[in-house]
Order: C-alpha cells, then structure tokens, then sequence
C-alpha cells in the first residue's frame, strides 16, 4: 500500500551529527533500507523534515521505516495512505454514494 511519511526531525541530536560530519551517512543508511519510491527533504514545522513515499506491503512494515529516523534522530513519523487517481476510481464512489445517501 502506498503510503506517505511525513518525517519531523529536531535540531538535536541532528545538529551534533552535521557537526562531526556522519548525518549524511546516516541518512544514506535509512534511504538504503526503507527504499522509499520518492524522498523529498523540508521544513516540517520549523524544523527539518522529510516527505517518503513508500509501499508497505503489511502493518509489520513500518517499524522497519519509522525506526532508523526514531533511533538515530528522535524524529516524528506520521504515516497517511495514499491513493492514485486510478486507485480512488477503484473506490467505486459513486456505489458509495448512492449506498449513503
């Protein structure tokens, strides 16, 4: 299933690993495991963040994406499905609908 992760990182222990120059390390690490289709770096409420798209293919998948950024960051990590247009087609809104009217 494709999902979205939104990343929050705080300053620290960031800060220390930029400073002694392992953060880009790190990061390559946790890109290199997680294997996310997309990764886009950002300001999450002022502070860095990231944007993952990733496919978790069962519930028992996501420790394996969210523990490297808590571990070696103590970041936050908000998980949202996400849907395709063709996926939300799959959706059948319209039966939907007229099933909830």
């Amino acid at each position: 299933m494709r999902t979205l992760v939104n990343v929050h990182i705080p300053h620290e222990p960031f800060n220390t690993l930029m400073r002694n120059g392992s953060v880009g390390a790190v990061i390559e690490q946790i890109i290199q495991e997680c294997k996310p289709e997309v990764i886009y770096f950002t300001e999450q409420s002022r502070r860095r963040g990231a944007v993952l798209v990733v496919d978790i293919a069962q519930p028992g998948d996501l420790p394996s994406i969210a523990e490297p950024w808590f571990l070696k960051f103590n970041a936050e990590c908000e998980f949202r499905i996400a849907m395709k247009p063709e996926d939300l087609q799959k959706a059948e809104l319209d039966r939907l609908g007229a099933k909830w009217k």
